[in-house]
């Protein structure tokens, strides 16, 4: 059997996956494989030489004609016979097998000379140089090879840890310009209500006694909405950034989902009356979750909030909150029958780089702060969030919390005392 070797292009699907490799520049005309192994070639005088990434699909072989790929063999299994050595060569006790080994792979030879690519515990690859000499490499060649090829344990890292900088600055630059564009926006969001409120202050301020009780009640309930709507924005902003710093206590306990869900229930009830939406809850008394309390009732009064919003006020509109005990956790859902959203709103709805603020059913404002919060607070609880979506069918929201680790612990829905477990910073 026989090496046989690939074009890289079209014969090379699986060059992706070679991410050392790539590294070293095999793709370009730059390519660190190809002299390394041409070097160590004419620092030991021998024909052929064979680089080998670990769990990479490819390996590189380089002769006189140049340096190609060929594909890796799943059972080659090279790194068992150093035995914890540097070097395979005739005096190791494993040199026999291992040449017979090589040759089964399709790599024919007289002499052999091998280097395990090894830094601390993790492994790299290896190195072999062989050829038909029936000379023996001698001890000075040995060291000298070996020093160089040692050398690219210290050039693999080093492209490594520039490439892991170089992903952590652009993620670091997109994080920053995300940052600005948001901040940009909730500035917009709050500017535009606070003309509202001065504009209608001055009014009340300066021409009371112009106005009947009629406008004075209008704009009262203006003034109160729009005080309401800024002030959630602001406690929203406020818990955002403080889950972001990692200034919120996580605090799990044992308690039943129901008991947050009533709270929200009896809040948000006057608003979906207000709407002439149906508001109804089908969690099953009795089912228990592990997770912070008030993080679970924020982030259930944030989708619930959220459903009112976009649900149609004609008096056929529903939001329904069902829970149901699943492989890995409890499943909440809160369903609506409203606008819905597009494949494009889905896919950016928990991303912080927000632009646009739908309106709801009633020119409701907002920023979509809330959902970023809620993601962010069903990770800090060890939970998922996913949505389920089409336009003028309504939405989904899911949610998996942890389930109860044990009955006893449990925080029953009649009683007010939170359990032993201590807090803990996250």
């Amino acid at each position: 059997m026989a090496i046989k070797l690939l074009e890289i292009g079209a014969q090379t699907e699986q060059l992706a996956a070679c991410r050392l490799a790539l590294l070293m520049g095999v793709f370009t005309e730059d390519n660190r494989v190809a002299e390394f192994l041409k070097f160590s070639r004419s620092l030991l005088q021998t024909d052929n030489a064979i680089l080998v990434f670990q769990d990479e699909p490819y390996i590189w072989f380089s002769n006189a004609d140049g340096c190609k790929p060929f594909l890796a063999n799943d059972d080659a299994g090279l790194a068992a016979y150093f035995d914890d050595a540097c070097c395979i060569d005739a005096s190791h006790a494993n040199y026999s097998d291992f040449s017979q080994h090589i040759k089964n792979l399709g790599a024919d030879h007289a002499r052999l000379l091998a280097f395990n690519l090894k830094d601390d515990d993790v492994q790299i690859g290896q190195v072999l140089l062989f050829d038909e000499q029936p000379d023996l490499f001698n001890a000075k060649q040995k060291e000298v090879v070996q020093e160089f090829v040692f050398s690219l344990i210290s050039i693999v890292k080093l492209r490594v840890e520039n490439t892991e900088l170089k992903e952590l600055y652009e993620q670091q630059s997109a994080l920053n310009f995300s940052k600005t564009k948001f901040f940009q926006i909730i500035a917009h969001d709050l500017r535009a209500p606070f003309h509202g409120l001065l504009g209608f202050s001055e009014v009340l301020a300066q021409e009371r006694d112009t106005l009947d009780e009629s406008s004075i009640q209008n704009i009262s309930d203006y003034l109160f909405d729009t005080a309401q709507s800024t002030y959630n924005l602001l406690e929203s902003l406020l818990n955002w950034a403080m889950a972001e710093g990692g200034r919120f206590v996580y605090h799990p306990i044992n308690f039943e989902l129901n008991q947050s869900i009533k709270i929200v229930c009896n809040v948000l009830n006057s608003l979906a009356v207000k709407k002439n939406i149906q508001l109804r809850s089908d969690v099953p008394a009795g089912l228990k979750v592990y997770a912070d309390i008030n993080m679970v009732t924020s982030v259930i009064q944030n989708l619930v909030s959220n459903a009112l919003k976009f649900t149609n006020t004609d008096g056929s509109g529903k939001v329904t909150l069902h829970a149901c005990v699943a492989s890995n956790g409890v499943r909440l859902s809160i369903r609506d029958t409203g606008l819905g959203m597009t494949r494009q709103q889905m896919d950016q709805l928990f991303d912080p780089k927000i632009t646009v603020s739908v309106k709801g059913t009633s020119g409701e404002k907002g920023t979509g702060l809330g959902l970023i919060l809620c993601k962010r607070f069903v990770e800090l609880n060890h939970g998922e969030i996913s949505v389920e979506s089409k336009e003028g069918a309504g939405t989904v929201f899911t949610v998996v919390f942890p389930a109860a680790l044990s009955n006893h612990q449990a925080l029953e829905v009649s009683s007010s005392q939170h359990g032993d477990k201590p807090s803990e910073t996250v």
